[in-house]
């Protein structure tokens, strides 16, 4: 195995999601607990995933308070201090899943801001050690790899990580970029998939996700899951993704019958001048709180 990368610091003054339009609150009276965690050490190609949780926090200050008919901000945002990414990778996820299973002993939605994809196992982590649950994954590539450039916890093995250690179910979305080796593991682990080029033959699959998938799940949203043109501040963009409407349907039909015990939004790499890429990701985030909410952990959150 090669050396460890080093790990870039993200200082940073702390800022707060949304808070336009509403006062941060504590983490006990909040059910979203954001966590921005930007850890950029096993980036492959385009640079940049560092910056993404702070332009995402700061282009949230421009989204309106209402999403999809729900006002998420009313249930209590969390905003928590950015997760310490200097140092060893392994301190680095214990860190991120510290801060998770504290979201979960508040009963609240985790909500992890990357940074790089390898995030996204420190969450998983806290989830699988408290509850059974499943990963819905939208992405471009696959990250199905058990090393990449001789690094095991390369954003490209993530989910290797959560199928192979975790032993949690895991079903792909919007696929396009895959090694034989993990079209192999695909098989072998009877990974449920429906990759971009399936998906853009025809409508989308009306259930999505297996009969005997978990109903609680985990939503992780590489941004460069959605199309290149919608979405070019990353650092592996890719065409042939999702467009912004197929991609919140997508997640609807997910999410059906389901609770969302959590979910991230990681990957974006913001470029000078292109802010409408940090909107899209605030935003994504935003409609991902308000399906949590419709299909959520709590019908009685409104009341806290």
């Amino acid at each position: 195995m090669q050396p460890a990368k080093t790990a870039l610091v993200m200082k940073t003054k702390h800022t707060y999601f949304l808070d336009s339009e509403y006062a941060p609150v504590s983490p006990e009276k909040a059910f979203f607990h954001i966590i921005p965690v930007p850890l950029e050490r096993s980036v492959s190609y385009g640079g940049g995933a560092s910056r993404g949780p702070a332009a995402l926090l700061a282009a949230s200050r421009q989204l309106e308070a209402v999403e999809d008919g729900l006002a998420p901000g009313e249930s209590g945002f969390y905003t928590a201090p950015f997760v310490d990414c200097a140092g060893d990778v392994r301190t680095i996820l214990a860190s991120v899943e510290a801060a998770v299973a504290r979201a979960l002993d508040c009963r609240a939605c985790p909500v992890l801001l990357g940074g790089e994809h390898t995030v996204s196992l420190g969450a998983l982590r806290a989830l699988a050690s408290k509850r059974e649950a499943g990963i819905v994954q939208i992405d471009a590539h696959a990250d199905l790899r058990p090393e990449y450039e001789g690094d095991i916890f390369s954003h490209a093995c993530v989910m290797y990580h959560a199928v192979n250690d975790l032993k949690l179910p895991l079903a792909q979305f919007a696929v396009r970029e895959i090694s034989r080796e993990e079209i192999s593991l695909r098989i072998k682990r009877r990974i449920c998939h429906y990759d971009a080029d399936i998906l853009a033959r025809g409508a989308l699959p009306l259930n999505p996700l297996p009969r005997d998938f978990p109903r609680r799940i985990y939503v992780s949203f590489d941004v460069d899951g959605l199309d290149a043109s919608l979405m070019p501040s990353t650092g592996t963009p890719s065409p042939g993704g999702l467009f912004w409407h197929d991609a919140l349907e997508l997640l609807r039909r997910c999410a059906s019958g389901r609770e969302i015990a959590g979910f991230d939004v990681v990957e974006l790499a913001p470029v000078p001048g292109l802010h409408h890429a940090n909107f899209t990701a605030a935003k994504l985030v935003h409609a991902l709180m308000a399906l949590t909410l419709r299909n959520g952990l709590k019908q009685s959150i409104y009341k806290r």
